[in-house]
């Protein structure tokens, strides 16, 4: 059988990107999502430095652009596979803010009843088919979803995220290759935020656009700006019609993460000058500068929605207090369907 060629599609022309066409509505709620991201993160580490969550969490912060932009495209009846830094997908996919604050508290009236903590979250009545503590571990499932969305002939898509470190693992490999051959409805999104863990991408990938993986297996690839919510979401409307016409594509996302791998990372590997620099790039700071540009809202505005996140953040964790920690006896409820 004759080798396929990469299914390219056509570029949005200049001045007609989707972005253009946001609405102030759809521009707030960008703004509301980036802001419960970061301050649901920085409540997560508050805690964690007092010992109030157990096991460990991995920080969305700096990275909101991504999760936020890439998944504003996506209707509840959309699918998500997560990962083991999870929090920005799992909120910008509209979870319940209480739930999931009640989850990290390991209380019982959280997502997995105060079982799961930061890496098992999942709402499949928003389509979120869950984070996933394995490096790469959510691509196959993504593949599945696809498989399964496309022998239905539904008109839906998978978004599948994952880490820079996940391209060097044999389930990226494999999985990519089945959705390529079955052309099936799924959206690769490599967040390549510089580290695997302590390792620079760099050091472990001899390639200096990653998106060039995606030629290996005849499907697009294409390298985008994370920290600007507007190239993310552009790039992302695109990906998912060429998907569901044609078949897979690869998006690699240039992101940071402020934070150290986890909260148990040393951060010793990189410089604060480098962390410096690319928070001058802040992804909140670029978004909120394009709604004052547009003038669709106005700073006071944009400052309410700032102290209101805030609040929403203090009320999810009121909410999780209410409840008392999971009962011993329920300790092997939920393990088997």
């Amino acid at each position: 059988m004759a080798a396929k060629t990469a299914r390219t599609g056509k570029s949005s022309r200049a001045g007609s990107r989707p972005s253009d066409s946001l609405t102030a509505e759809q521009l707030t709620d960008m703004y509301t999502k980036m802001n419960h991201i970061r301050a649901f993160e920085e409540k997560v580490a508050y805690f964690f430095s007092r010992g109030m969550i157990h096991g460990t969490t991995h920080l969305y912060i700096g990275e909101e652009a991504t999760a936020v932009g890439a998944l504003a495209p996506l209707s509840d009846k959309d699918l998500i596979t997560s990962t083991h830094r999870g929090h920005g997908h799992t909120i910008s996919k509209g979870i319940d803010l209480n739930r999931m604050m009640a989850e990290l508290l390991g209380r019982s009236n959280g997502y997995c009843k105060g079982k799961g903590g930061s890496m098992h979250i999942a709402d499949l009545s928003r389509g979120n088919l869950g984070a996933n503590g394995i490096v790469g571990g959510g691509i196959p499932i993504a593949v599945g979803a696809a498989l399964t969305l496309k022998m239905r002939k539904q008109d839906q898509v998978v978004v599948s995220f994952f880490g820079d470190g996940a391209l060097n693992e044999g389930s990226f490999h494999e999985s990519v290759n089945l959705a390529s051959v079955w052309d099936l409805p799924v959206v690769f999104v490599c967040e390549d935020n510089q580290y695997g863990m302590s390792m620079s991408r760099h050091k472990s990938i001899n390639l200096d656009d990653l998106a060039d993986r995606a030629k290996a297996y005849g499907i697009p690839g294409k390298t985008i700006d994370g920290q600007n919510v507007f190239e993310v979401y552009d790039a992302m409307v695109e990906a998912i019609d060429q998907a569901k016409k044609t078949g897979p594509v690869l998006l690699v996302s240039e992101t940071y993460r402020y934070m150290g791998h986890s909260k148990s990372d040393a951060n010793r590997y990189r410089t604060k000058e480098e962390i410096n620099e690319w928070k001058k790039r802040d992804p909140i700071a670029i978004l909120r500068a394009e709604i004052l540009r547009r003038g669709t809202a106005d700073e006071k505005t944009l400052d309410g929605i700032e102290a209101q996140t805030r609040e929403d953040i203090e009320a999810a964790v009121r909410f999780a207090e209410e409840a008392g920690e999971p009962d011993v006896n329920d300790i092997i409820n939920d393990v088997y369907a």
